[in-house]
């Protein structure tokens, strides 16, 4: 069994957003939760129906701030 979380939440970047990987792969850059949900449900991580938690760490690991921490675009 996988030890680590499918994704990561990078920390903030100069333009606002926060990169996403999945598996090791950059599936995007997110500027909120929205998206992190969307890029969860298009790798599979979750069901269009299934609520979400965003603080699980076995499936998400947050780094550089929590699921709360979304800085503005310069």
């Amino acid at each position: 069994m996988n030890q680590h979380p499918h994704m990561i939440v990078h920390p903030p970047t100069p333009s606002g957003g926060r990169r996403v990987t999945v598996d090791g792969q950059i599936v995007g850059l997110a500027h909120g939760i929205g998206d992190v949900v969307k890029f969860m449900r298009r790798a599979g991580l979750a069901e269009p129906s299934e609520d979400i938690a965003l603080d699980d760490p076995r499936l998400i690991e947050w780094r550089g701030g929590s699921p709360d921490d979304w800085p503005s675009s310069p």
